[in-house]
């Protein structure tokens, strides 16, 4: 008997047909002798919704009145689940985070998981229940409902396989797998049978949309099996796991982009010491996550500074550099919402060289400019004016022998 979490997105789940083919996929499995537990996020477009109806009523809705509204949607999902699992004649039970109970801090809207209770879970799977579990929401201390932010149900699902010692954690979404890059984009992307921890970390951080960076940090650190798959298909998707020998063979294994990115500078900064400490400390204290910094060379005791956010937080950000920047005595603050970041990564760039300038001599061919440029052991990103965002992922899935045709010869 193996224990099986799996998790449905919203796409999954958006309409009452597609829930009972979720109910009918989910005995399938626990007919076959498994135990099962089913993470579900709400149905398709009602997060939404429910954040329009809080900006009916005020422009800045209070943030914990905001979670406890969001945590509805997957509520009426995992509620219409059970009673679906319990009208094809097999035991259901749903739970929400709080009844796991999923303990996070305190930061609503972005809260993090620090502990899981298992007992009662244990139970009901002893009992031979099928449960159904909220994604994307927790309890804080004070006994108030938190949600993990977008994509929270992925991470719902790998912290639940975690801590119940689960033996694989099945991720069903509305794509049969992880691309080497988006197909929309690159119509000879190739689906990948394996990917390494390290390398869906990176492409989950730089735009792959397959899942939720949280939650492969989780699988990685407890070393959680993920078979990302479809929903609408019984093939076999992409398996996320340890890194093997065999991976490094592979130089490059994916090119990703995202337009999710803004870009701010602060010109003519004191260089002096703890100067940046009080740049970022506001925005680090704001949740905001900033991805590149660059620091130009010290002329005269002056410096400027850019770095990279996200763009949902670049107003926020700029507003927040603007009265620091005030105070140090810089220059101005600038910012651009136009671009966007390509990175190729691949493990095999720790025993290879030569990846960068392959990059960089490509880009320049298409007379693409590189703004800004980051590096780690297993890939390489750089900042690029949008509107080439689309050519610039193309001649560089070519570039490094991705393109399907390449990949069949």
């Amino acid at each position: 008997m193996a224990l099986i979490i799996q998790k449905y997105g919203g796409t999954s789940v958006g309409t009452i047909e597609k829930l009972r083919a979720v109910a009918r996929r989910v005995i399938k499995c626990y007919q076959q002798g498994n135990q099962m537990v089913v993470v579900l996020s709400a149905m398709a477009g009602q997060t939404d919704d429910l954040i329009r109806l809080a900006h009916k009523i005020t422009d800045n809705p209070d943030l914990r009145e905001l979670d406890v509204l969001m945590s509805t949607g997957e509520q009426v999902s995992v509620a219409l689940l059970a009673m679906a699992i319990k009208s094809m004649g097999h035991d259901a039970r749903s739970l929400l985070g709080s009844q796991v109970a999923i303990y996070t801090d305190q930061l609503y809207g972005k809260a993090r998981i620090h502990e899981i209770e298992t007992d009662r879970m244990t139970r009901e799977l002893e009992q031979g229940t099928i449960l159904a579990v909220a994604g994307f929401q927790g309890l804080n201390d004070n006994g108030d409902i938190t949600t993990l932010g977008r994509g929270g149900s992925d991470t719902t699902a790998v912290a639940l396989a975690a801590s119940l010692k689960a033996d694989v954690c099945e991720i069903f979404t509305d794509v049969d797998g992880v691309y080497t890059t988006d197909p929309n984009v690159c119509p000879k992307a190739r689906k990948l049978a394996i990917i390494s921890y390290d390398e869906m970390l990176e492409m989950a951080s730089l735009g792959a949309k397959v899942l939720e960076i949280r939650s492969v940090e989780f699988a990685k650190k407890y070393n959680v099996p993920i078979h990302v798959r479809s929903t609408f298909t019984n093939e076999r998707g992409t398996m996320v796991v340890a890194e093997t020998k065999n991976m490094e063979k592979v130089l490059v294994s994916g090119v990703t982009y995202s337009k999710n990115e803004a870009r701010v500078t602060i010109r003519k900064v004191p260089d002096r010491p703890g100067i940046s400490f009080k740049i970022f400390r506001p925005i680090f204290e704001s949740g905001i996550v900033v991805d590149m910094i660059v620091q130009n060379t010290s002329e005269k005791g002056i410096t400027d500074l850019t770095f990279t956010v996200p763009k949902s937080d670049y107003r926020k950000t700029i507003g927040l550099v603007s009265e620091v920047a005030s105070k140090i005595g810089a220059k101005e603050v600038l910012g651009d919402e136009n671009i966007a970041k390509v990175s190729v990564i691949g493990v095999g760039m720790r025993s290879h060289a030569g990846v960068a300038q392959n990059m960089f001599e490509v880009l320049g061919k298409e007379n693409i400019n590189i703004s800004l440029i980051s590096t780690s052991e297993i890939k390489i990103s750089c900042v690029i004016e949008e509107k080439y965002t689309e050519l610039a992922v193309r001649v560089l899935h070519k570039a490094f022998g991705l393109d399907y045709e390449q990949r069949q010869d």
